[in-house]
């Protein structure tokens, strides 16, 4: 009993000599290392100071503008080209396109950071329990994964948000439906990689609940690979929700959303350019920015460089 004791005890005291290595950064320090790797990566700084930029755009729009209102125009002042009056000119109803494209900013990151957590939050717990559980739970998991896969992703989105109506927040929940398959899957290929790793069978002899084997041990240890997927995938999230909105099942008229404006400015892409310029030169920078900044991300803290 002493020996079984003993040994039990030793491999408890191995744990974190196990769990080192998921947490380290691609030079094999420790996370304090990877902290001062970033702030030797340029790519991640440069970008990083662009993505709060663009936070900042959107929290301080009334600021950023002047007070003027997105929603609100005069018709006399209807499609007028950019000028000193109207730096990116005027839409069909008069309404300043400058201060509708900073305000989208506030719809478009707020959706797509939206979604972002609610996949990543979903797939991670499913995954997570399909990985450790195994068996009915892991096998009824996925194949729900494996059927919405089976569809392309933006036309399975386009049905739901038809069936639930145009709205943004819709459009939000209907991508989320479709595009948690990726965490959920990834959460389980790590949780399976240390199922049945020695500190994790000590923790379950010496009596620790599942919940806390779970939070403990399997969650820290995919948490890395899954925030990188998480930056990477917010411009995409972006690109859908704009997508969506263009085709008339997201964001609605008055809202300023740059899927939207898009949509409107469509009719009128050879006498007014400027209506599609805008908002388009807004997602392209946006989503170039968070894709970069992922990119950069990935290249500090993916333990697959290790």
């Amino acid at each position: 009993m002493k020996k079984e004791n003993f040994f039990i005890k030793s491999l408890i005291s191995r744990k974190n000599r196990d769990m080192r290595p998921s947490r380290q950064s691609p030079n094999g320090h420790a996370s304090m290392s990877a902290w001062l790797v970033a702030r030797g990566n340029k790519t991640f700084t440069i970008f990083g100071i662009l993505a709060i930029l663009i936070v900042l755009t959107a929290v301080f729009a009334p600021v950023i503008t002047g007070g003027v209102s997105p929603t609100e125009g005069e018709l006399m002042n209807a499609i007028q080209p950019p000028g000193p009056g109207h730096i990116f000119g005027t839409d069909k109803l008069g309404r300043d396109i400058f201060t509708r494209v900073i305000y989208g900013a506030r719809i478009s990151l707020t959706a797509a950071f939206a979604v972002v957590i609610l996949i990543f939050v979903i797939g991670t717990f499913l995954g997570i329990l399909a990985g450790y559980f195994g068996g009915v739970v892991d096998t009824v998991i996925m194949r729900i994964a494996d059927m919405l896969i089976s569809f392309p992703g933006l036309v399975l989105a386009l049905a739901v948000a038809g069936i639930m109506g145009a709205s943004i927040r819709n459009a939000v929940i209907a991508i989320a439906v479709v595009s948690w398959t990726k965490y959920a899957r990834l959460a389980r290929s790590l949780v399976l990689k240390i199922r049945h790793r020695d500190f994790v069978a000590a923790a379950i002899v010496s009596g620790s609940k599942t919940p806390y084997i779970l939070f403990r041990y399997m969650l820290p240890n995919a948490l890395p690979t899954l925030v990188i997927t998480a930056a990477t995938d917010i411009g995409s999230m972006m690109l859908e929700l704009a997508s969506l909105s263009f085709l008339g099942f997201g964001a609605k008229a008055p809202a300023a959303e740059w899927g939207l404006m898009l949509n409107e400015g469509r009719a009128y892409m050879q006498a007014a350019p400027w209506l599609m310029v805008f908002p388009g030169l807004a997602i392209f920078i946006t989503v170039v920015v968070f894709n970069m900044l992922g990119d950069s991300l990935r290249d500090i803290l993916d333990p697959r460089d290790e």
